[in-house]
């Protein structure tokens, strides 16, 4: 099972409150069969507006696997093709002010955590995102601190969905397989799986 404890790397500054899913990812996006290419889409109709300005764009964040948001991310449909898009464009962990409960509930269930920071800690990490693109940052779900440069700062996430991510148990396909020998000693004794010519 894969282990959601540190994520360290690079962060990318998104400022806006109550960013919806469908600007996320719009809704011409979800007719895919599968959730790759997502990432090429995330943001689409937002960053042509931005016209290449988009922090998404911006060849400074490439490679960013943090996000930092405002309040209410995540908010509108709970289609989750929106968490999937940013993780396939590469995105780790999200840090913002709030999220909307279904869109943190796709992360949670996609291995990525959404961890709460004060609005003015938000601020803090946008601005110095801003200043220095390259500053490295993490995000501890042991300490539960996120930390940008030699800025530090305390965020929050319920006790459930954080004992999910540090032990692996998010990842039901990762604990199915982890427990293949009982699940092969049980179908072993069921009659119905069991074929007699």
């Amino acid at each position: 099972m894969s282990k959601s404890e540190r994520i360290s790397g690079r962060g990318i500054p998104l400022v806006g409150d109550d960013i919806d899913t469908d600007r996320i990812i719009p809704a011409r996006f979800l007719r895919c069969v599968t959730f790759d290419g997502l990432g090429a889409q995330v943001f689409a109709d937002d960053r042509a507006q931005a016209s290449g300005q988009h922090p998404f764009d911006l060849p400074q964040y490439q490679g960013a696997n943090i996000l930092v948001v405002n309040a209410n991310f995540g908010c509108g449909s709970s289609r989750e093709h929106a968490p999937q898009a940013i993780i396939k464009w590469g995105i780790q962990a999200i840090v913002g002010e709030s999220f909307a409960e279904i869109f943190f509930g796709n992360c949670v269930a996609n291995g990525v955590p959404c961890l709460i920071a004060e609005p003015k800690a938000i601020e803090r990490l946008q601005a110095l995102l801003r200043e220095n693109p390259q500053a490295s940052m993490s995000v501890d779900l042991e300490t539960m601190q996120v930390r940008c440069g030699d800025f530090s700062a305390p965020v929050f996430m319920d006790e459930g969905s954080r004992q999910m991510l540090m032990s692996g148990t998010w990842d039901s396909c990762g604990q199915l397989i982890q427990d293949t020998d009982q699940i092969r000693a049980t179908a072993s004794k069921l009659p119905y799986l069991v074929w007699v010519s």
